[in-house]
């Protein structure tokens, strides 16, 4: 008795270079679509984190004026928050565990700027935002206190 021998299809075919291709237009499309919406949040996140800064400064801030009766002065800076500050006006009741462990630098690595007494309040406080520089549109403008609501 003889044995055929079943035609069986190979099952350990690889991809065709068709198929690779189908996929790789695919993700190019994919990337395309949603690359545009991705790389636009992360200057906006970094609006939405200085703002954030700001109005914990702010609350660092205020609670120096209730323990002082007063705001540090521009030349005592926002440091006056994190370590006792020399000159005028004397903090006399300044917290020995200060107000903020470290003042923060805004998010494109740059010094918040503090002016007291202020044009719009009993301080100004803003950032320079992404271009360093007074003014701006877009992620250059500068982002203050006042203008966020605080």
């Amino acid at each position: 008795m003889t044995m055929k021998k079943l035609n069986t299809p190979k099952s350990n075919r690889g991809f065709t270079l068709i198929e690779i291709m189908v996929v790789m237009v695919i993700l190019g499309l994919l990337v395309a679509v949603v690359a545009p919406n991705i790389m636009g949040r992360s200057d906006q996140a970094k609006i939405t984190v200085a703002e954030t800064q700001l109005t914990n400064i702010s609350k660092a801030l205020d609670l120096y004026r209730l323990d002082n009766s007063h705001y540090p002065s521009t030349q005592q800076g926002l440091d006056a928050l994190a370590s006792r500050p020399s000159g005028s006006p004397e903090p006399k009741n300044w917290n020995p565990d200060g107000y903020m462990k470290s003042v923060p630098k805004d998010p494109w690595g740059s010094e918040f700027q503090y002016v007291s007494p202020g044009r719009e309040g009993p301080y100004d406080l803003y950032s320079k935002g992404a271009d360093g520089q007074d003014g701006g549109e877009g992620d250059a403008a500068d982002i203050s206190l006042w203008d966020i609501g605080g």
